[in-house]
């Protein structure tokens, strides 16, 4: 079977997509991956309508990518802070993939706005597609796409 033959209803990219595929929810995402936490900050720093940036907090915490965890300053009422979960940790390769993308292909007149280093040995960080058994980097020439057990021919 081949990819024009396949019924994409069942896309994993499609589903992936429905939950972060909208310019806010990524930009909530980067800066949440670099320690936003509060509302406040999230919105002064993105630059959101309150009504827009609690609508994608509640997608993103109904999806299990945050998590509220309560906090109350002295004198004030208590809210809520959004972490991350584990699913939400396991975007960041995307949030990074995005940066390489952008630093690459459209980049900002002045350079990066943000470095991202490996802390031991201080050399860049970049994101690979990778052979799981052998781990080494693999380019498009390097894989095949088979249908997998969820696909379905087109009706």
């Amino acid at each position: 079977m081949e990819w024009l033959e396949m019924s994409t209803e069942n896309c994993s990219v499609q589903r992936t997509l429905d939950l972060v595929g909208e310019k806010w929810v990524l930009l909530i995402l980067r800066d949440a991956v670099n320690g936003v936490r509060r509302f406040d900050d999230f919105r002064r720093h993105i630059g959101l309508s309150e009504a827009v940036l609690s609508d994608r907090l509640r997608k993103l915490t109904s999806a299990g990518i945050l998590k509220t965890v309560p906090y109350r300053e002295p004198g004030s009422r208590s809210r809520n802070e959004y972490h991350l979960t584990r699913k939400g940790w396991d975007l960041w390769p995307v949030v990074v993939a995005l940066r390489q993308w952008g630093e690459t292909y459209a980049p900002g007149p002045e350079g990066a706005i943000l470095d991202l280093r490996h802390s031991e040995c201080g050399a860049p960080v970049r994101v690979v597609v990778e052979c799981s058994a052998e781990h080494k980097a693999l380019s498009p020439a390097d894989v095949t796409a088979r249908p997998g057990p969820g696909a379905r021919r087109l009706p």
